[in-house]
């Protein structure tokens, strides 16, 4: 088992670093040995959402200047297991760009954050069933459109409606047929409980790598999201941390 303090300017929290990501947790432990998250900033911090940080240009930042894209010169691959480490609050998870540039989810090499959100209600955790499932329905659609881009863009040039009207709903079949054949997305009897009891942020799941959970410092974290932010959601007041490892 795998711990790390990080000590901010509000106070300490410790976190444990799970071993089913092994690529994440080592990397996390080598950047905390080296110090390179000593005298960085909990740059970016949103109340009822987040706190982030890892960024090396946080250093020493003066006031104003726009965070939230140094890292070292490499990415880590994707450990998503939604179903078993998830953004229950407290999780500590990876940072990463956005599908469009980054469709494969890799994350950053040094950037993190860790969870706050909310506490839900079950028919919230369904209602977001819902729309994960939509969202998973679009993904296959747009998979299907781009196999099918040149057929689509004769259309366009010819001008016709009815073909592209025609090809839009056959493929939008093919999308339920196929997100239905891969089961529809729900929450774990045990991601319900956590996201109904102690909060988190359950729309983030299967999307970013979580690699570890606080154990202790839970108010730090609290503490930290409420903080007064001005421009790109960074604290008017700088929140400092070093990173050390403990065990």
């Amino acid at each position: 088992m795998s711990k790390v303090k990080i000590s901010t300017t509000l106070g300490d929290i410790t976190v444990r670093l799970y071993d089913e990501t092994p690529i994440h947790r080592d990397n996390f432990l080598k950047l905390a040995a080296e110090g390179y998250f000593n005298g960085t900033l909990f740059h970016r911090v949103i109340k009822d959402f987040m706190i982030q940080g890892g960024d090396p240009d946080s250093k020493g930042a003066p006031a104003g200047k726009s965070l939230g894209t140094g890292g070292p010169d490499y990415t880590l691959p994707a450990e998503i297991m939604a179903d078993t480490l998830f953004h229950k609050r407290g999780a500590l998870s990876a940072a990463r760009l956005g599908d469009e540039v980054n469709p494969k989810k890799e994350s950053s090499g040094s950037q993190f954050y860790i969870v706050w959100g909310k506490v839900y209600k079950a028919p919230e955790l369904k209602q977001l069933e819902r729309q994960m499932e939509m969202q998973q329905e679009q993904t296959i659609f747009n998979a299907l459109a781009m196999e099918h881009r040149d057929e689509i863009m004769n259309l366009r040039r010819n001008r016709d409606r009815d073909g592209l009207m025609a090809l839009q709903e056959k493929l939008g079949n093919l999308a339920i047929e196929k997100s239905r054949a891969m089961g529809r997305p729900s929450f774990t009897p045990e991601q319900s409980e956590a996201y109904t009891t102690i909060g988190g942020t359950p729309f983030l799941d299967g999307q970013y790598t979580v690699f570890g959970e606080v154990e202790e410092g839970l108010d730090v974290v609290e503490a930290i999201q409420k903080v007064e932010t001005g421009a790109g959601d960074r604290p008017k007041t700088d929140v400092v941390m070093n990173v050390t490892v403990i065990e």
